[in-house]
């Protein structure tokens, strides 16, 4: 006859007493928990977002000629590789006059970036582009973008990434800029808020 192989014990634990065992003296038991009943006449309290009054029926009032654009790093790089002017192209698509804006974080990233984007900081220090301080810490450019729409419904926001525009889309009032076809195109601006969407 050969050994019996033992079956191993995997991922066991040292059995513990419960505080609410007997055998434990009244000292070191546990009282048993109890649990408050919510009274259902009370006003139930959630938290919602306040709208600022310059949304009115969703039609941001602050926007308007001259527009206001945040733009973003990847944003000029898209705009570089399309051989597309920023300032012409942005006239182009919305036939009024812009002034383009770019963060202290934004122009951080580009030189961050190194010496394969010159070109990107060359366009972004254009006298044309409006430099805009940043007051907080760290050069993460989105979150950046992010509060100053979210504080200001002034400005539309230049961007080709993903998660930053499902970021903004979730802010109403807010137009976003982005590159199809090499052009400009604008989602969201006032016109076309009464249109359904499908």
């Amino acid at each position: 006859m050969g050994k019996q192989k033992k079956a191993r014990k995997y991922a066991t634990m040292k059995r513990m007493l419960s505080l609410r065992d007997e055998r434990l003296k009244e000292k070191d038991r546990s009282k048993p928990k109890k649990k408050e009943k919510k009274d259902p006449s009370a006003l139930k309290e959630r938290e919602v977002p306040q709208h600022p009054s310059c949304l009115f029926f969703q039609y941001n009032t602050q926007l308007g000629p001259p527009y206001h654009i945040l733009v973003d790093t990847n944003f000029i790089n898209f705009s570089i590789k399309a051989k597309l002017d920023l300032v012409q192209s942005m006239m182009d698509c919305l036939y009024a006059k812009c002034i383009p804006c770019i963060t202290d974080c934004v122009m951080a990233e580009i030189e961050k970036l190194g010496q394969k984007y010159r070109v990107a900081l060359r366009i972004a220090k254009d006298p044309r582009f409006e430099r805009l301080p940043c007051t907080h810490k760290g050069t993460y450019a989105d979150d950046c973008l992010v509060q100053r729409v979210t504080q200001h419904k002034c400005y539309i926001v230049a961007t080709v990434d993903r998660d930053l525009k499902r970021r903004i889309r979730k802010i109403p009032g807010v137009p976003i800029m982005y590159i199809s076809n090499h052009r400009y195109n604008i989602e969201r601006m006032p016109d076309d808020y009464g249109a359904p969407r499908f």
